[in-house]
């Protein structure tokens, strides 16, 4: 299986963390201002940045998450040639890539949303990531604060038993669900903000270290968000990274 991954990567020194980033588009497509311009500031700041090109409708899930998933084996595989740290590797989703994200935080080590057979020595390595930034998630695939959109393009229209509960991340927040940082806006027209503070909820209930920044007002989609007042969350964000050991 061939996950196409675009590679950012610096030299910065050695033993820097890397961060993965999946653009949003509601299942549908990939937001282009989600990912290169996004991969260009954390180097800027002197991390390693991928841009994962997962699938989206018509493929269904578990495609995405499959993706996802080989994108992290790839990035920890490869981390000699890249220069960077193996345990310090996060991923980055914005609105629904940010429902792939916490799907990754939820269900890394889920047999049935992975590959059957594993393909080469990639396939054996940890997908586990050691961080997780939502950006104006999607967290919900029910009714009430749940983005539709995204649960039809993932999952079809008749969706397979409980899959919308049980990729509705809030409600599957686990004790080793890795370290979380959230951004969203409190009227966002698209996701509900709802999405963001269940999930940061979830986290404080089992004892997950959550950061989550609440912004009074802004568009849904605003990628680096230049020029309003949510374009202070990439610095806010490294800070935390470097908090962590990136």
């Amino acid at each position: 299986m061939t996950v196409k991954i675009d590679n950012y990567t610096i030299k910065p020194e050695t033993g820097r963390g890397a961060v993965i980033i999946f653009p949003g588009g509601g299942y549908a497509k990939l937001a282009p201002h989600e990912g290169e311009p996004v991969a260009r500031f954390f180097n800027s700041r002197g991390l390693h940045a991928f841009v994962c090109n997962y699938r989206v409708a018509p493929d269904r899930h578990p495609a995405p998450i499959i993706d996802a998933k080989r994108a992290i084996r790839t990035v920890r595989y490869n981390a000699a040639e890249y220069n960077l740290n193996p345990q310090k590797i996060a991923v980055l989703g914005f609105s629904a890539g940010g429902h792939l994200v916490s799907s990754l935080g939820c269900h890394f080590d889920r047999k049935e949303f992975d590959i059957t057979e594993p393909a080469d020595e990639i396939d054996f390595v940890s997908c586990r990531p050691d961080a997780l930034i939502l950006c104006y998630p999607v967290i919900s695939l029910l009714d009430g604060f749940g983005h539709i959109g995204s649960c039809r393009n993932l999952l079809g229209e008749n969706p397979e038993g409980n899959l919308p509960g049980i990729l509705s991340s809030h409600t599957q927040v686990k004790k080793n669900t890795p370290p979380v940082f959230l951004w969203h806006t409190a009227d966002d027209p698209g996701v509900p903000v709802m999405n963001s503070i269940s999930y940061a909820s979830a986290c404080v209930e089992n004892g997950v270290p959550v950061e989550l920044h609440v912004f009074a007002s802004g568009k849904h989609g605003l990628g680096l968000a230049e020029g309003t007042a949510c374009a202070v969350w990439p610095e806010l964000c490294v800070k935390w990274l470097i908090n962590q050991g990136w």
